[in-house]
């Protein structure tokens, strides 16, 4: 089977993006302007906070800016698993907050619902599809972790199914399969560029001022409030919420905790009823394997599949450039995962090709803070999870400024650790790109070697640090 060729018409550009429902963009900032509360970023952490803003307190005046389009950076572009997680994973939460644990899985299954209220209430037409998620073993040694995270999962009132080889087989057909965990309540799928431009056309519908094309050159303290400058305007803001991702921080503090990580997609052509009948997949669940380097991947509505994942790439001191959003030779190594996993697709091929940054932090989830004497919140490194918990981050921030009255649910999210305390910080260069290559290194071996770890992955465990693929 000849794995390129299925490459060879594959557009280099994400898929959704391409959709006939893109919006045309709004005006650049132009004038000088002040506002209650000033948005730096058009992805989903920027549009959920002014959104809930505006829900919060109608009359605040709300100004959102973007560098570029709204949700043209990695919420345009992403695989559009919408999970109940706030902590990148069970795993990833009971390994850190074990005492806060059931906490967090409630809030995060109450922030999802209330993002598929918002879908409903705002008629966002994103594909939303309450479908869970699969994560499948492809070696023996996945299995037993798997039977533990049912274990936990169920005793924290989740439902999880956990399916041996033949009904793993039956939910989605793959000879690489030996078993599954079904996690049924805890993931949507969606259309994850509708989704960016139907909060933004809920934004602007309770009278949100958006800019596009708009980016933030420099901000300082202006009297009792923070001065925003770009090219053409500049802000007077009493307060400000920074959602800009992976990109470089205004707020120079957080370079110490963040890494841009490149992470790439393939999408195929429309499966017939015949191919897709080959696999089954009548649940349409997101999936991911249980590798350390993992895929995820997904059906579309129009039954194409999402592939993605495996590569997670750093390039030396924080390197974030267009050119990197293409890597043949990922493209080239996703193509044959995915016939070695569904070989019954041989003759299908990929219509869409790409990569974009995302933001990570060494506990994998994202972190939150203050700053400019509490005028400014901030929320970053979701590390590509992000399209639902972004939505709880937005509430933090707005916690933080104390947008809207104040409320229980106010005090019990900032009394989260999750919230209170921050990720271990990255090591300065060249030390960071020796040990992350080091750790993705490490990971790979790991997976070759039936999951065990070697001494330098038990030493990042044991420091909390490490570097998820």
């Amino acid at each position: 089977m000849n794995v390129l060729k299925a490459l060879a018409e594959a557009e280099p550009t994400p898929f959704w993006l391409q959709d006939p429902a893109r919006p045309e963009p709004y005006p650049s900032l132009v004038e000088t302007t002040t506002c209650d509360l000033a948005v730096i970023g058009g992805g989903y952490t920027g549009l959920w906070t002014a959104l809930l803003a505006k829900e919060r307190d109608p009359s605040l005046d709300v100004v959102l800016v973007d560098a570029d389009l709204v949700g043209e950076a990695a919420s345009g572009r992403n695989g559009g698993f919408c999970a109940a997680s706030l902590t990148h994973g069970l795993w990833n939460g009971m390994e850190r907050w074990p005492r806060q644990i059931k906490t967090l899985e409630r809030l995060g299954k109450e922030n999802l619902a209330e993002i598929a209220s918002a879908v409903d209430r705002y008629g966002i037409d994103c594909e939303f599809e309450f479908t869970g998620e699969l994560k499948v073993a492809t070696e023996p040694w996945q299995l037993p972790e798997l039977e533990e995270e049912a274990g936990h999962g169920a005793a924290l009132g989740h439902d999880m199914r956990l399916l041996d080889r033949d009904e793993m087989r039956a939910e989605v057909d793959s000879p690489t399969y030996l078993g599954g965990l079904w996690d049924v309540d805890g993931a949507a799928m969606l259309h994850p560029s509708k989704l960016a431009w139907g909060l933004r056309e809920a934004c602007a519908a309770l009278g949100v001022r958006i800019y596009e094309r708009t980016p933030v050159t420099s901000m300082e303290g202006d009297g009792g409030g923070v001065l925003l400058r770009s090219p053409y305007g500049r802000i007077r803001a009493r307060k400000v919420a920074l959602g800009t991702g992976a990109f470089p921080p205004l707020l120079k503090r957080l370079k110490h905790y963040l890494v841009p990580v490149y992470d790439y997609a393939l999408m195929t052509e429309p499966l017939s009823e015949a191919r897709l009948a080959s696999l089954g997949w009548g649940n349409r669940q997101g999936l991911s394997d249980a590798a350390n380097q993992f895929h995820y991947y997904r059906l579309t509505s129009d039954n194409r599949i999402l592939w993605g994942g495996y590569d997670a790439i750093y390039h030396f001191r924080n390197g974030v450039r267009s050119e990197l959003e293409s890597r043949p030779e990922t493209f080239a190594r996703l193509s044959e995962h995915f016939f070695r996993t569904y070989p019954q697709l041989e003759g299908v091929n990929f219509t869409h090709r790409w990569g974009g940054v995302i933001d990570t932090c060494s506990r994998f989830c994202a972190f939150y803070g203050k700053a400019m004497g509490g005028r400014l919140a901030y929320a970053v490194g979701y590390t590509g999870l992000g399209v639902g918990a972004t939505r709880f981050g937005a509430e933090v921030m707005l916690d933080h400024l104390e947008v809207g009255p104040a409320t229980d649910e106010r005090a019990e999210r900032l009394g989260l650790a999750m919230v209170t305390g921050k990720p271990l910080p990255f090591p300065p260069e060249p030390f960071r790109f020796g040990a992350i290559q080091l750790t993705r290194w490490s990971i790979a071996r790991a997976d070759a070697n039936q999951g065990r770890r070697n001494l330098w992955l038990r030493t990042l465990d044991r420091f909390g640090l490490g570097f998820d693929s």
